[in-house]
């Protein structure tokens, strides 16, 4: 764990040229090699790529004056920039890119025409919803027995920004760092590695943005965290308490919702939850019925990939916040509504 956590740790103020590897394109692949896919959100999502999103997807506009938004392949381009200056000396894997919620257009020239006869090129297309994952596969680390490297992303949806204005108006944009668990594609985000409401009205905002995450964000305590969880466990009938009452608590009235440790996972992925408990082949029980709280910090990690965009990021974040609240129970340093 050391010698990467020293990487993590060093001095990134040092001019050293960085290794990048990354996606294939035309205007750029000397510098660009792709990686396969890697599914870190399901859902109602598709996968997409890089250079799909620069090349065919429109970019929506202000109404009041006919000007872009940032688009979502500005975003990204501007993350892998940052990403290469906090990073230096590190491999940097091509962008996975996930999208939702299409929208879908025509040129004007083809206003009339049926759709089964339209040609491709008279389509518009662009996604209100986009979320991509950065891998920086040399920094790596291994927890449970489960290797961990390190990854930058973000989130853009086009419907949080109020495109009857004009521009100048602060665009909505969501950043995150943390590790990526590459058994399952699990994602391990925290609270200082979340930057879930950034408002930008350019790329130098946008950008400045990103590399203060970059620089704050402390890699070595979030590892020691996920570490620790290694270290507790709860038996069979703790489990079934704790899912029992995640399940009430989406129905608690809500002042005793407000003394509770918050959980924003529902019925869907606490069933998941559930059938994992005994079914998934890396995190489920062990022959006791007994449960790491790693496995189980993964169980809902696992679960919260049939989240839509928009919320994903928020429950990766509350899925450490409640293991951990659940550790500090288990060691008996807090009581938990969750385990009384």
């Amino acid at each position: 764990m050391q010698t990467s956590l020293m990487r993590l740790s060093a001095d990134t103020t040092q001019t050293v040229p960085m290794r990048v590897v990354r996606e294939a394109d035309s205007q750029e692949s000397a510098s660009f090699v792709s990686t396969a896919p890697r599914v870190f959100i399901e859902a109602n999502t598709i996968p997409s790529s890089f250079s799909e999103v620069r090349r065919d997807h429109i970019i929506p506009v202000f109404v009041k004056d006919n000007e872009p938004l940032i688009s979502q392949a500005d975003f990204i381009q501007v993350t892998i920039g940052a990403v290469r200056e906090v990073f230096r000396g590190e491999q940097v894997l091509a962008p996975h890119v996930r999208v939702s919620h299409p929208i879908k257009g025509r040129i004007p020239e083809a206003k009339d025409k049926p759709a089964a006869q339209l040609q491709d090129w008279e389509r518009t297309l662009y996604y209100e919803r986009l979320m991509f994952a950065i891998e920086v596969p040399t920094l790596l680390e291994t927890v449970g027995g489960n290797p961990l490297t390190l990854v930058v992303g973000g989130v853009k949806s086009y419907n949080l920004d109020n495109l009857y204005n004009r521009k100048g108006t602060a665009e909505h944009f969501k950043l995150f760092i943390g590790f990526e668990n590459m058994v399952c594609t699990n994602m391990c985000v925290r609270s200082d590695g979340f930057a879930g409401d950034v408002r930008a009205s350019s790329l130098d905002q946008l950008e400045k943005a990103i590399l203060s995450l970059l620089r704050t964000y402390d890699p070595r305590q979030h590892l020691r965290q996920l570490q620790a969880l290694t270290e507790h466990s709860l038996t069979e009938r703790q489990f079934a308490q704790l899912v029992g009452r995640c399940r009430m608590y989406q129905h608690l009235p809500v002042p005793a919702k407000q003394q509770i440790a918050p959980l924003l996972y529902g019925d869907q992925q606490l069933a998941t939850v559930c059938k994992d408990y005994y079914r998934d082949q890396s995190f489920c029980r062990d022959e006791n019925g007994d449960i790491s709280l790693w496995r189980l910090y993964n169980l809902f990690t696992g679960a919260n990939k049939s989240t839509y965009i928009d919320q994903f990021l928020d429950r990766s974040v509350n899925a450490l916040d409640f293991a951990l609240q659940v550790q500090s129970a288990v060691e008996g340093r807090s009581m938990s509504w969750y385990l009384s």
